[in-house]
């Protein structure tokens, strides 16, 4: 979508601090974190948010589970963070990019 400001980090038109990529995801510093650690793991394929999950775009959200583990081990905080992700406006969902938050206060 050309006004998401996911999909222009991801096309690299808006600078992030990402610290992981692949074909599928990329993870990035969130710019107003909660905790000491508040990644943002983001399918590259836009998908609004999990209600529109279905079974032409679920390899990507199975690939962002895939690579959290890693991702979380890498910010050093295995085996003690959260994965959080919003659905809807009124869960606070800001952004209509399906995304997930990694966040931990370590």
């Amino acid at each position: 979508m050309s006004d998401c400001i996911f999909c222009k980090i991801i096309d690299g038109s808006i600078p992030s601090n990402k610290v992981y990529e692949d074909d599928k995801v990329v993870a990035f510093h969130d710019i107003n974190p909660l905790a000491k650690v508040h990644i943002l793991v983001v399918p590259k394929c836009h998908i609004e948010s999990a209600d529109h999950i279905d079974a032409g775009n679920s390899d990507f959200v199975k690939h962002v589970f895939e690579v959290i583990p890693g991702i979380a081990k890498d910010a050093g905080v295995t085996d003690n963070y959260q994965v959080v992700n919003n659905c809807g406006e009124k869960a606070g969902q800001t952004v209509k990019h399906l995304h997930f938050h990694i966040l931990s206060n370590k």
